[in-house]
């Protein structure tokens, strides 16, 4: 691994992502969708292709752009839409235990 990789990695708030990247942000949308966007940004890294052959200046260039499209993911959309976390992903994941109210029936006993 690269040295300036590693130096990403080492990061933790998402305001020094963008700060180490040089990507621009709005401090207002970034403390509601932070967690969002940094998990994001993981997945578009992990997809990402010779990532840690890259010269510094190169994968810098990558990182950014995609730190960039995870940011703009949530700009146009809402996490709820984007499904980045697992509690989101499951609330449209069909639930055998659940009978919904408007499927339960008075019916008649048998005798």
């Amino acid at each position: 691994m690269t040295a300036w990789l590693d130096q990403l990695q080492r990061l933790s708030a998402a305001e020094d992502f963008f700060e180490a990247l040089g990507v621009g942000y709005d401090p207002a949308v970034l403390r509601v969708v932070r967690l969002h966007v940094l998990q994001r940004f993981n997945t578009y890294m992990q997809q990402a292709e010779g990532l840690a052959a890259m010269d510094e200046a190169s994968g810098k260039a990558l990182c950014a752009g995609l730190l960039t499209r995870a940011y703009e993911d949530f700009l146009h959309s809402t996490p709820v839409q984007e499904k980045v976390f697992k509690v989101f992903k499951d609330q449209d994941a069909p639930r055998p235990d659940f009978i919904p109210i408007g499927r339960i029936r008075n019916k008649p006993q048998p005798s």
